[in-house]
């Protein structure tokens, strides 16, 4: 039995293996949750295209400048939007086809890849 005395914690190893596996997390998380947050405000855009009814949305020009606007005020920059949405209109609705992926360096050439794929059926206000 070893008493109370001898149980000191982790050793200087022990912190900077602890800091070091705490850095490489904290650096993945800082490149990959900004793309999570575009994609969600990209999805927050198209949805509110269906519901707008201050836009005049009636064509898919009309529905890719509308898009096109919202990325403008929510700062998204390096998404191509003609690459990653295609919008067609059938039955008096925008089916829009959000498709793209993002990668981002990580350690020389190992690199992260964000996928996002996501279909929306958007009414026509």
């Amino acid at each position: 039995m070893t008493s109370a005395g001898s149980q000191k914690g982790l050793s200087f190893i022990g912190w900077l293996v602890l800091l070091a596996v705490l850095a490489f997390a904290a650096s993945t998380a800082a490149k990959v949750v900004p793309h999570y947050l575009d994609y969600m405000s990209m999805k927050k855009i198209i949805e509110a295209a269906g519901t707008d009814n201050a836009a005049e949305i009636n064509t898919t020009r009309d529905f890719y400048d509308y898009v096109a606007k919202g990325m403008q005020v929510n700062n998204i920059r390096d998404l191509d939007l003609n690459k990653a949405l295609s919008v067609t209109t059938e039955n008096n609705r925008f089916l829009a086809h959000l498709k793209y992926e993002n990668r981002e360096p990580l350690i020389q050439n190992i690199d992260l890849v964000v996928k996002f794929d996501h279909e929306f059926s958007v009414g026509k206000p």
